[in-house]
């Protein structure tokens, strides 16, 4: 009898050393993380996509009994932050907060960049933030109709303020123009804030403003919510309709947020950090959280958040193209 359990088990002990070698990711799996994980994010610190890692990074941190720390490494509209992490070890010890920007845009917006899509395994959409059009309210459109019949009758005599080129918000502007065929001219600025404080001062008409940015500007009457650029009314602005309702079915431009971890990490490594942050994206007061921010929480699989991706990216660069946006 001991003969035979001897047997049994050097039989099991060689099933499991040949699933190791098969499977070499199975055991780090079992173990991770082991260490600290960094989560790059490719933004400045106290912006909305640095709250929502820092959110993130607590919860999987309690998870996981290790400390995820937030690295900051903003700059070249996203693709510097990009750029490291592609650069880092697959492992599972460096995540990327993927987003439209980095992950979508830019590689359509810049001529050489150190990084492409092929460097990154997506984990899961964590949310998206809608766009709204806004204009002064001296402006006699009220509705997404109006504004578009107004612009069509006034070609090149309407300005629009955005951030920097290549942002989701001048994006969606262009693309509404494509959609809606009107022509607006767009006053580049440093940031989405200068854009607003010329928009409330009257000296550009119109803007596309991320919600969180411009909500409370909306509310206090210094500006005028023409549509909302996502599928569905935003809950804080009810009353508000969205482009896709009121004027252009299936039109739709949010800044979204994902997860991201590199290339060649093992499956199963990626797996446990996947079924962790969607744990952790349907606790409850995260979701309260982020609501409260105007963002929609929007988990994924794996592979539908690689085919948004793939959407997104073929996405913009058909709108960089037809609205004739130089490569920087």
């Amino acid at each position: 009898m001991i003969q035979v359990a001897i047997k049994h088990r050097q039989a099991l002990m060689l099933v499991i050393a040949a699933v190791a070698w098969q499977y070499p990711g199975a055991s780090s799996a079992q173990s991770y993380p082991a260490k600290p994980v960094r989560y790059i994010v490719p933004f400045p610190a106290a912006g909305s996509p640095d709250i929502i890692a820092r959110q993130i990074a607590e919860r999987l941190g309690k998870i996981w009994n290790q400390q995820v720390v937030v690295d900051n490494r903003s700059g070249a509209g996203g693709t510097l932050g990009a750029a490291i992490a592609a650069k880092a070890a697959p492992d599972g010890y460096t995540l990327f907060q993927c987003n439209i920007a980095s992950n979508a845009i830019a590689e359509s917006l810049y001529s050489t960049m150190q990084y492409n899509q092929r460097d990154f395994a997506p984990v899961s959409l964590i949310g998206k933030t809608p766009n709204v059009l806004v204009v002064h309210p001296s402006m006699p459109s009220r509705t997404i109709a109006e504004f578009i019949a107004y612009a069509k009758t006034n070609p090149g005599k309407l300005s629009y303020g955005t951030s920097a080129s290549g942002s989701s918000q001048q994006l969606a502007m262009e693309y509404l123009k494509l959609a809606a065929k009107i022509d607006v001219v767009q006053v580049p600025y440093k940031g989405a804030p200068q854009a607003l404080s010329d928009l409330i001062g009257g000296q550009i008409e119109v803007s596309v403003q991320s919600a969180p940015a411009v909500l409370p500007t909306i509310q206090s009457g210094r500006v005028r919510a023409i549509a909302a650029m996502s599928l569905t009314r935003i809950a804080q602005l009810p009353s508000v309709p969205t482009v896709h309702e009121a004027a252009l079915p299936g039109f739709e431009v949010s800044t979204w947020y994902g997860l991201c971890a590199l290339t060649g990490t093992p499956a199963p490594v990626l797996n446990k950090v996947h079924i962790d942050l969607i744990a952790v994206l349907n606790q409850p007061d995260l979701q309260q959280r982020f609501n409260d921010m105007v963002i929609d929480v929007a988990p994924t699989s794996r592979e539908e958040f690689a085919q948004f991706i793939k959407a997104e990216t073929a996405r913009w660069a058909r709108v960089i193209k037809e609205a004739g946006i130089p490569k920087q």
